[in-house]
């Protein structure tokens, strides 16, 4: 008789409340990808998103700029806001060049965040690999207890085969994981937070939910605030029940309010506003 190894993250989906933010998020994603400007203007509407994303995840990291500021700014070297915003944008155009590696080398993918947004700001023999024992790690937002190299190694290790070996489990929990397992992680040197906000965006464009990247969850998780981002974080460390659906729950607002800042685009196309 053969038996079929359980799959974590699938059991995942049916914690109190997951369904429930699940399907929210599904019916919001189809909401907006109805809308008539999607016929026609789709590109821009994704390139709007893209924009808007990487302005609310350089938000996340401590460079919270006006919209338009990111828009204008075409010199993004200098002092350090000016470096992470230019990150946030140089990842946000990368993850879509990743999604057909992601499945088969997931680590590969990450290695290649991190390169793309250190950008020549580390040291050179700390970028693109996990961070060695006794290394420190610069990300200011999150002040959780910092896992040892072997560790990190190792749930690095299994969170790729999870992704290798493919999930029955919802998009949208399965992107939760990958992005706090990172953040708990804090694999690189720096630039964890872009790296695990942006793997969060390669799941939910790889799954098919939007595939056409124009739900920008980092909208709606600056939207929410530093606060309750790091609060909802810290339930997803508890390892509890209640602490990682409340992970998940807070993620699935994050695409819905990234939805709704998609459809005012739309809208605002349609009334030729923008």
């Amino acid at each position: 008789m053969s038996t079929t190894a359980p799959d974590p993250l699938a059991t995942l989906g049916s914690l109190p409340g997951v369904p429930d933010a699940v399907d929210s998020v599904r019916k919001a994603v189809d909401r907006v990808y109805g809308h008539r400007v999607m016929r026609r203007r789709s590109n821009e509407v994704t390139a709007e998103a893209a924009l808007r994303g990487s302005r609310g995840s350089a938000a996340l990291a401590g460079a919270d700029w006006n919209l338009e500021e990111v828009r204008r700014r075409t010199d993004f070297s200098g002092e350090d806001e000016a470096r992470t915003v230019g990150a946030a944008l140089r990842l946000t155009a990368e993850a879509g060049q990743l999604l057909s590696i992601w499945r088969q080398s997931p680590l590969r993918v990450l290695a290649r965040l991190h390169l793309v947004a250190a950008g020549g700001a580390a040291p050179d023999d700390a970028v693109g690999r996990p961070r060695l024992a006794g290394e420190p790690v610069d990300e200011p937002l999150i002040e959780a207890p910092l896992p040892g190299a072997d560790e990190v190694a190792g749930r690095l290790e299994g969170l790729s085969q999870l992704i290798i070996a493919g999930t029955a489990a919802p998009a949208l929990v399965t992107a939760a994981v990958v992005h706090g397992e990172l953040l708990a992680l804090r694999p690189f040197s720096s630039h964890n937070g872009l790296v695990a906000r942006t793997a969060e965006r390669i799941v939910l464009i790889g799954s098919g939910l939007d595939p056409k990247s124009i739900c920008p969850a980092e909208v709606g998780h600056a939207e929410q605030g530093r606060a309750a981002y790091v609060a909802a974080f810290e339930g997803y460390t508890t390892g509890t029940p209640e602490g990682l659906a409340a992970w998940i729950a807070h993620c699935g607002r994050s695409v819905e309010l990234g939805v709704r800042e998609s459809t005012a685009v739309c809208e605002a196309l349609q009334r030729g506003a923008a």
